[in-house]
């Protein structure tokens, strides 16, 4: 019985990831094939075309590198802000009244709607010349990471040893040097963890770049594949094609990364 359980266990696995990651392949397949319709598509591609990538990238690499600018400001932004206020936070002998209810609302706010922030920002942004401009998307994308990013990184903080704290502080550093040369370097996998996923917030976003853009100044991906969706639906390949192209700047960080992402969860989570 315990054989057939330990058989049945990895192939269940398998089926489970195959149908997971049907879709890639399918999306992978689609833009290979070059056809014009979808429903052509057959189910290996034996004839191989390169058609629709070619198509993608004279159209869509700007858009790439809009979402790469937006992307990587974002992270920036991210953690200029979360790392220290994850440390302020962590910090039991930091005594800031309301500390618990910050983090309550902050927990919140991930449960807010994104399209609700992002209609509430364009009267804002209107106001402030903040429509169609790289800060602003940067901003608005930040604004979504930030919480989650502070809640990450003060489950990390706050495990870190007191003791190694102190031992600075005696050694005459202040507050800013016992937070830059001590709790940083240790918070090393957290603040890539953290960057990881303010990167992926920011290069999936659709909500804020459709409703923060009324021009072709700042298209990000996203956007661009919508608009591509309206203005080239007889070329599925090329839109596949583009679909893929974005993928690959987040496969290749997830991959890189993978092991400071599993240390970074996990590390608030043990004392």
């Amino acid at each position: 019985m315990k054989t057939a359980r330990r058989s049945i266990a990895p192939i269940a696995g398998v089926v489970i990831v195959a149908i997971f990651l049907f879709p890639v392949y399918w999306m992978v397949n689609s833009s290979l094939q070059g056809n014009e319709n979808l429903l052509d598509t057959q189910w290996f591609p034996f004839d191989l075309s390169f058609a629709g990538y070619e198509q993608a990238l004279q159209s869509q690499l700007p858009n790439l590198v809009t979402s790469l600018i937006v992307s990587l400001g974002s992270v920036v932004v991210c953690l200029a802000v979360a790392a220290p206020a994850a440390y302020g936070l962590s910090r039991t002998g930091i005594r800031i009244p309301g500390t618990n209810i910050f983090l309550v609302i902050l927990i919140i706010t991930q449960m807010i709607p994104g399209i609700v922030i992002a209609n509430g920002l364009f009267p804002l942004y209107n106001n402030l010349g903040l429509v169609n401009s790289y800060v602003g998307l940067i901003l608005a994308d930040a604004s979504h990471g930030i919480p989650f990013c502070i809640l990450l990184m003060r489950a990390f903080m706050a495990n870190i040893p007191s003791s190694l704290m102190e031992a600075a502080r005696i050694d005459g550093a202040n507050e800013l040097r016992v937070f830059r040369s001590i709790v940083l370097p240790i918070s090393r996998n957290a603040l890539v963890t953290s960057a990881v996923f303010a990167f992926l917030f920011a290069w999936s976003d659709f909500l804020f770049a459709l409703t923060l853009t009324t021009d072709d100044t700042v298209v990000p991906i996203t956007l661009s594949m919508y608009q591509f969706i309206g203005a080239h639906t007889q070329s599925w390949a090329a839109l596949m094609a583009t679909a893929a192209i974005a993928s690959i700047p987040a496969a290749v960080l997830l991959v890189v990364a993978q092991r400071y992402i599993a240390a970074g969860v996990t590390g608030g989570a043990v004392k």
